[in-house]
This record gives structure tokens, C-alpha cells and sequence, in this order.
């Protein structure tokens, strides 16, 4: 008794570290989303388009509430100083050379987008298509940009500058690690920008033709049905982070992870390196089928196990919810403590893989014993990797002194690690206070 109350006492006396994203940004993305849905569904719009259009519906509520509410254009993070207006003519060359550098590394994705094959097959067409129609605006777009960012930024001389630099060959100083840094963050955005996209029309015109007269007297469709709005909300928010990626919204990617591992650790958990697809190496459903067939024949056990799994998602998708227009893999673009984050470092990975795990069940074979444990060997690995992933990716984050803050105040506070340290028979920390 003595002990808990000091816990509580503790938690009083030890406020949660301030998030770089307040509840109100998903929030209002998430209506502009469900607004756009109940309109989609009314008029049977399931196509591409459409799917297109429920990004931008999640993206533009989002950049409203972050100007107009938060002010995050005020925020110091940003770099930018708008009470201090540099004459055009001041920052003219800056300018420039910031727009070779930029037009280089659009050349150069470009120029991969166009080699891989891969890029210009399936899904990824359409991913190709959008981008094809949106080079040339912009592309004139990113002049008066650059013109009107180098005005008020405080060191306009970033990595792209540097990229710019080296290009024509200036006798300047160049920051070659702001050079990668650069160009680290357009691979994330080139990579993952891409696969998003070629995914958000299956998963809205799925959710958009479901048809609610079945569902509705199914459990299994039912929770089917609402696992695939779970991950239409989780598309549209994650695409949105990846495009509204701008400094002026202190949305801007701070920095990308530098370390090999992260990359590897991230990369082969999607197309075209995944291990995990149909006949990879980590490939877990072989000799296995998934909970509609171990519980059929039992509604209730249905019911049950399906509203698991929606919760689940659930979690999923509200943990990306939390990073509002600031979601992207392999990149620090601000500390999130609020949301899913006050529970866990990293919910998503934590109930992703429980959602393999119940959905699965690979202890349960349609074959051989021998399939069940290997089944069950391949989900460990699978899990085993989202947990390198995560500590790749707290590797990164602990170069800023606010997330060592936030990961402190989880170890004393957070519900998950005091239940993990608990199971493990030690006592959350009360050390660290103040």
C-alpha cells in the first residue's frame, strides 16, 4: 500500500515531458477524415481519386489547426524568424544555389523511380502516375518557395544549400554531414512516400464498398470491415506526414537516422526487401490459418477475438494519429509524449505484432506439428525484428536530450514498462525526478 501511493505521489510530482504535437492536430484531421468517409460512402465514391481526396481531407484540417491554434510557425524549431524580413536580393544567391541542390536530388529519385522496374508495377503505378502529374507543378512551385523560405529562415544554408554548393562547384565551406543528412531524408521520403501512396486507393475502396447489411449480422465481417478503416485512418495520416513535411510548419525532418542498422532493421519489413510477404524467409503462415477457422462454429468466441483485433488496430491507428502531419519512419521530427506515448515508447509495433500473434495463433498447425514450430520459431523472429526496429530507432532519438527526458519518464511512469519491470519482478524507479 505504502508503496503504491509513493507511486502515485511520484506521479503527481513528475510531469509528463511536453509533446512536440498536441491532441487537438489529429484530432481535427481525423474529423476532416470521417466527414470525407460519410461523403464518399453517401455518393459511392471508391475510386482512386477519391481515396486521394480522403488524404488531403485528413491533411488540410491538420495544417489549419497548427497555423491558427498552435502557431507551430512560431515555434523556434522551426528556424525561422518572421519579424525579420532579409531583402530578396540579400538571399538571391542562397537561393539558388538551394534550388540546384533540391532539383539534384528530385533527379536522382527520379531517375531511380524510373530504372526499378518494381516502381512501375502493381500498385506502385499508380504511385508513379501521381508523381508524374505532380513534377511539374512542382517543380515551378519550389522556385518562389525557396525565394520566400530564404527570407525568413535564420541559417538558410542547410544541407540542400550544401548539396547546391558542392554542385557548382563554389569555394565556400561545405558541411558535407549536412549533406547527407539531406539526402538520408529524401530517401525516407522518396521510399516510403511511394509505397504509401500506391496503397491508399485498396484499403478506402474496400472500407467504401463494404456493405453494412452484411456486417452488421457477421462478427467476423464486421470486424474485418472495421480493421480496414482502421488501417484506411492510418494510411491517410501516415501519407499526409510523409508529403507535409515543411519547416515553416515545424514539420520539417530534423534529421534521419544515420545508422545502418535502423535502415536495414525498417527497409525489410516493406516491398520490394520485405521478409515477411508470401514466401519470404519470415514467411509465418505457412502451416498455419488465421482465427475465423480455429473459432468457427462460435459466435461469441468470434465476437470476442474479433473486437480484440479491432482494438487492437485501434491502438495502431491512434498511434499514428498522435504524430498529426509529422509521421515518418526513420526520421526525428519531434518527441511525442501524449496519446498511445503515454502508455508505451512504441504502441504500434507493440500491437501490430500482438495482432499477428492472436490473428495467427501459430501454435495451431493445419498440418504438421513440425509446421507449428516453425511457424511459431518465424513470429518470433518476425516480432524480434520490430524489436531491433525499436531500439534502432530510440538509438537515434536518444541524440536529443528531450527524448532521454521522455524515455526516463516512461521508465518511471509509463504503464507498459512498470507492468513489464513488474513481471520481471523489479520495482518502477522513482529515481530521475525533477
Amino acid at each position: 500500500m505504502y508503496h503504491d501511493t509513493a507511486l502515485a505521489s511520484a506521479a503527481k510530482a513528475d510531469p509528463r515531458p511536453r509533446s512536440a504535437v498536441s491532441t487537438g492536430v489529429g484530432m481535427a484531421g481525423l474529423a476532416g477524415m470521417l466527414l470525407w468517409v460519410g461523403v464518399a460512402r453517401w455518393f459511392g465514391m471508391d475510386g482512386p481519386y477519391a481515396a486521394l481526396v480522403n488524404v488531403a481531407a485528413c491533411a488540410v484540417p491538420m495544417v489549419l489547426w497548427s497555423v491558427f491554434v498552435d502557431k507551430v510557425h512560431r515555434n523556434s524549431s522551426t528556424g525561422m524568424d518572421w519579424s525579420h524580413r532579409k531583402p530578396w536580393r540579400e538571399t538571391l544567391d542562397t537561393s539558388l544555389t538551394k534550388l540546384a541542390g533540391l532539383w539534384l536530388t528530385w533527379a536522382g529519385i527520379a531517375l531511380i523511380y524510373g530504372t526499378g522496374r518494381f516502381y512501375w508495377e502493381g500498385n506502385f503505378s499508380f504511385a508513379m502516375w501521381c508523381f508524374e502529374f505532380a513534377a511539374p507543378f512542382l517543380f515551378v512551385a519550389s522556385i518562389p518557395y525557396i525565394l520566400w523560405f530564404d527570407r525568413y529562415a535564420v541559417e538558410p544554408k542547410d544541407g540542400c544549400w550544401s548539396l547546391g554548393a558542392w554542385l557548382m562547384g563554389l569555394n565556400e565551406p561545405i558541411d558535407q554531414e549536412a549533406i547527407f543528412n539531406h539526402l538520408r531524408s529524401w530517401a525516407v521520403k522518396a521510399f516510403f512516400t511511394a509505397f504509401m501512396v500506391a496503397i491508399v486507393p485498396g484499403g478506402f475502396g474496400d472500407f467504401i464498398r463494404g456493405d453494412t447489411s452484411q456486417v452488421l449480422h457477421d462478427p467476423v465481417a464486421l470486424a474485418n470491415w472495421l480493421i480496414t478503416f482502421m488501417f484506411v485512418i492510418d494510411v491517410a495520416f501516415a501519407t499526409a506526414g510523409y508529403i507535409v513535411a515543411l519547416r515553416p510548419l515545424d514539420s520539417h525532418i530534423r534529421t534521419a537516422n544515420p545508422f545502418a542498422a535502423a535502415w536495414m532493421a525498417a527497409l525489410i519489413c516493406y516491398p520490394p526487401f520485405i521478409l515477411m510477404g508470401d514466401g519470404g524467409p519470415l514467411d509465418y503462415h505457412i502451416g498455419t490459418a488465421d482465427w475465423t477457422h480455429w473459432f468457427q462454429g462460435h459466435p461469441l468466441l468470434l465476437a470476442l477475438v474479433g473486437a480484440v483485433l479491432v482494438g487492437l488496430t485501434a491502438i495502431y491507428a491512434w498511434a499514428t494519429i498522435a504524430f498529426g502531419f509529422r509521421f515518418s519512419n526513420l526520421t526525428h521530427r519531434g518527441i511525442l509524449t501524449h496519446g498511445p506515448y503515454r502508455f508505451s515508447r512504441h504502441p504500434a509495433y507493440l500491437s501490430k505484432n500482438l495482432f499477428w500473434w492472436i490473428s495467427t495463433i501459430p501454435v495451431l498447425t493445419t498440418g504438421s506439428i513440425v509446421d507449428a514450430a516453425r511457424a511459431t520459431l518465424i513470429m518470433c523472429a518476425v516480432s524480434g525484428v520490430y524489436y531491433w526496429r525499436a531500439k534502432t530507432e530510440e538509438r537515434h532519438l536518444r541524440l536529443d536530450p528531450a527524448y532521454r527526458d521522455y524515455s526516463e519518464w516512461m521508465e518511471r511512469n509509463g504503464l507498459v514498462p512498470r507492468l513489464v519491470a513488474r513481471a520481471l519482478g523489479k520495482s518502477p524507479s522513482l529515481q530521475g525526478r525533477g
